[in-house]
């Protein structure tokens, strides 16, 4: 039985279930599962390679020593040991000295929760997976890397959890481009499911890993933090899949909730990868870890205050974000003097349409800039749908191929992009002219016609962004507002006591 049946055979059982709803707790569920079984097999391949190897997790608490007897616990035994036994096992696990997987399992169960009721169908989940997953055969573990991706995918119409998955074309794309070498420390601070890091290591993997010695330094070299429960435990087991052996650099925290100035010189990296949540807000307070002059509760617009911040000078970022961080004024407008004074940014691919179906129809851009220098000129490149397509979706989404033409057109940044030439694709616009329009990014290709916007989901997506700018304002005001009353207050105190 192949592993994609065996997904599907488990998912089809789970469906069955009637504590499992929907498509994001089955997804949830199935992965704490696998993340034990793959666990398990990778702890044959540690006991072979180090000679001191021993397991963080307690004897009873091991895959092969609960789940892997396929007539072993079921029914209310076995519920009752995940629930009140493996689940409090887990997560009070501590490291072993040096050796943190402890801590990665602690991390990965701190929030992972057992949606199934009944023991016998979960016998039988883990049967699936047991005779149907070997990740130390290398065939299999190929396969489960694209089984996994799949899975991931299916996250784009599992509710909000879209959110945490970038196509894997825009993730390569941006790789490609930021090209990390190997000893460059790479973070993913809003890093999701894990998959600019995941296309980080492959990248380095490809292009700069010829010894054991380098694959120490790219192990060391991979950072991300994500907040939120799944999405956490789905980036730590796809770089468990990915040959991480441990993991532990992908934090469960909320990036933001640290004040800036905290981040030190010796927290600087080289390069950030990121598609940072944009549409969402973060909860009152988050906004005073920053510069007054850069609060705001938009959490888009946060991460790109602590991406500026978290390069190194010379490091260089690659970052996914609406076109409403563009044209938007404001805190926004402040942000963007700010990046363009502290960074180049050389590059805004506009992608069309669709990329992010069904999760979004918002139109989204690419930014590719390097801190340390100001940007003199920024260059625009309108992605364009490949011929006979009018736009993407599940069955036909973006493919790595389409971003050709942009990678024959890119260059070099060392010459200042000097083989660069303007197509009907490509423009530039100097700093000058963007001063002038106060900072608004949003500059439409000059090569094609003023176009009258009839797409609804554009719309719709414009619409939502000017609701979010007028709320950004009632906080602004109602902060102001507040203040003065305050200081009123203290003035009138002041005057009794006098």
């Amino acid at each position: 039985m192949s592993i994609s049946t065996t997904i599907k055979s488990i998912q089809d059982i789970m469906r069955k279930d009637v504590g499992v709803d929907g498509d994001a707790q089955r997804i949830g569920q199935m992965v704490w599962m696998l993340f034990l079984k793959i666990f398990d097999d990778r702890e044959d391949e540690w006991a072979i390679t180090y000679d001191d190897y021993k397991s963080p997790i307690p004897e009873h608490l091991r895959w092969r020593n609960w789940a892997a007897d396929p007539e072993g616990m079921t029914g209310d035994e076995l519920n009752d040991f995940i629930d009140n036994t493996l689940f409090p096992g887990l997560q009070n696990l501590e490291p072993a000295g040096d050796d943190y997987r402890g801590v990665v399992i602690r991390n990965v169960f701190e929030d992972a929760y057992n949606y199934m009721k009944s023991g016998q169908l979960m016998r039988q989940v883990i049967n699936k997976l047991q005779e149907g997953v070997n990740f130390n055969k290398s065939a299999e573990r190929h396969e489960l890397g694209d089984m996994y991706e799949q899975i991931l995918k299916d996250l784009q119409s599992a509710g909000n959890a879209g959110e945490f998955y970038t196509p894997r074309a825009v993730t390569e794309f941006m790789v490609n481009r930021v090209d990390p070498k190997l000893d460059e420390k790479v973070m993913d601070p809003a890093c999701g499911t894990g998959g600019f890091l995941t296309c980080t290591i492959e990248h380095k993997r490809k292009h700069y890993v010829s010894t054991p010695q380098d694959e120490q330094t790219l192990q060391k070299s991979i950072h991300g933090v994500e907040k939120k429960p799944l999405p956490h435990l789905l980036a730590t087991t796809n770089l468990i899949l990915h040959g991480i052996e441990v993991p532990d650099q992908i934090k469960h925290d909320n990036t933001l909730a640290r004040p800036l100035i905290s981040w030190g010189p010796k927290e600087r990296v080289d390069v950030i990868v990121a598609n940072p949540p944009f549409g969402g807000m973060e909860e009152d307070g988050i906004e005073t870890n920053f510069p007054s002059a850069f609060r705001t509760r938009e959490t888009a617009d946060l991460f790109m205050t602590l991406f500026i911040h978290l390069l190194r000078d010379g490091g260089r970022a690659a970052v996914v974000l609406p076109d409403g961080f563009l044209f938007g004024e404001g805190m926004k407008t402040r942000l963007k003097e700010k990046l363009l004074d502290e960074c180049n940014l050389h590059t805004i691919v506009r992608l069309p349409n669709g990329v992010f179906n069904p999760y979004t129809g918002i139109k989204t851009n690419l930014l590719f800039f390097t801190k340390g220098k100001p940007t003199e000129n920024v260059w625009y490149y309108e992605h364009p749908y490949p011929e006979g397509v009018k736009s993407y979706n599940k069955t036909k989404p973006m493919r790595f191929a389409e971003f050709q033409t942009e990678i024959d057109w890119w260059g070099i940044e060392a010459d200042g992009f000097a083989s660069r030439v303007e197509t009907e694709q490509a423009w530039k616009v100097s700093i000058d002219d963007i001063k002038a329009r106060n900072y608004n990014l949003d500059i439409k290709n000059p090569h094609v016609g003023e176009q009258v916007i009839h797409d609804p989901d554009e719309l719709l997506a414009k619409y939502e962004q000017q609701q979010a700018e007028i709320q950004e304002i009632r906080h602004q005001l109602r902060d102001i507002l507040a203040d003065a009353r305050s200081h009123n207050s203290d003035e009138n105190t002041g005057g009794g006591a006098a």
